[in-house]
């Protein structure tokens, strides 16, 4: 899914490591994959009706240049591709504070060196370093050029088209031509992004409501409990514990004896239990039946990234 740097989302990682154990509950049932990374994983059936890391990256490139052939042919004949945001009446970020939102996913985490050092939080130096890769790399947004690049968004005129050397400048100036022409009119847009975001959400709780996931959960609650820490109804809960983050800000966490000892006692479980790898089978499974269910419109978002893809590859100059 595209992710912008209007929020910066922290997702639990899920890396190698060594697991151990096995018995009752251990998951090794024919047909669950063993998981104890993310390289664990096979490919559930609608990721293949989502835009990877690439796609976004790629995507982006495509617009950016198409802004600055825009902002080129309004006048803006230095425009960079890539300019820092920063401006008068921009908003600028040189000093803002960014907003970190910690998440998790379903299964919870598995990264046994993370949680030893991090607990359910964060390393900011590698937020630090991740966040600086992603930001702009061109010089600043001067004030004319933000008006043309955002159009009346960025005019303040009450949302009056704005006119720069004589031609109208688009709705939502050259960024939102930039996005209309990669994504195409407002219903695909929203096809091809929000439809298959809202099933897997609504599967997924649906996931969670299975019995053999609350087992797994059951299984790994009672794990973790064993080992001398308070009892979670699943491992996303263990992560959601207001506790950790109790006065600290910027979304990271305490990183309390009690916090470190329970993310560990978490990860050891899951991997112990393979409480991923039952979450993901099921996962699997829903998601293959919804598939059968709505094959018209996962077939139409299908189409929406051929034509998506087909246009990022004529934009960078690839046909």
């Amino acid at each position: 899914m595209k992710v912008r740097w209007a929020v910066l989302a922290l997702v639990g990682a899920v890396l190698a490591g060594c697991g151990s154990g096995a018995g009752t509950g251990s998951g090794r049932e024919s047909g669950v994959p063993r998981v104890q990374s993310k390289g664990d994983f096979p490919e559930l059936p609608l990721e293949r009706y989502e835009f990877n890391a690439e796609d976004n990256k790629r995507m982006e490139e495509a617009e950016s240049r198409l802004a600055q052939r825009c902002m080129r042919s309004f006048g803006f004949t230095d425009f960079p591709l890539n300019p820092e945001q920063r401006g008068e009446g921009s908003g600028g970020n040189g000093n803002s504070v960014a907003l970190t939102i910690s998440t998790v996913s379903p299964y919870g985490m598995l990264d046994l060196d993370h949680v030893r050092r991090w607990g359910y939080g964060f390393d900011p130096d590698r937020l630090r370093t991740r966040r600086s890769d992603a930001m702009p790399k061109g010089r600043a947004l001067r004030q004319g050029e933000f008006e043309v690049l955002y159009g009346a968004f960025g005019t303040g005129r009450g949302g009056a088209t704005a006119v720069v050397n004589g031609r109208k400048v688009p709705e939502g100036g050259c960024s939102g031509e930039a996005m209309r022409q990669v994504m195409g009119d407002i219903a695909k847009t929203t096809r091809v992004w929000a439809y298959v975001a809202g099933r897997t959400g609504k599967l997924d709780k649906a996931v969670a409501k299975d019995t053999r996931v609350r087992k797994a959960f059951r299984d790994w609650s009672r794990c973790v409990e064993d080992k001398g820490f308070k009892r979670y109804e699943s491992p996303a809960h263990a992560f959601r514990d207001k506790a950790w983050r109790k006065g600290v800000d910027g979304g990271n966490t305490s990183r309390t004896k009690r916090e470190l000892g329970t993310a560990v006692a978490d990860v050891e479980c899951n991997r112990k239990l393979n409480t991923a790898g039952v979450w993901w089978v099921v996962s699997a499974e829903k998601q293959r039946a919804d598939l059968r269910r709505d094959k018209d419109r996962y077939d139409a978002v299908r189409k929406d990234q051929d034509r998506v893809r087909a246009t990022v590859r004529e934009v960078l100059g690839e046909e």
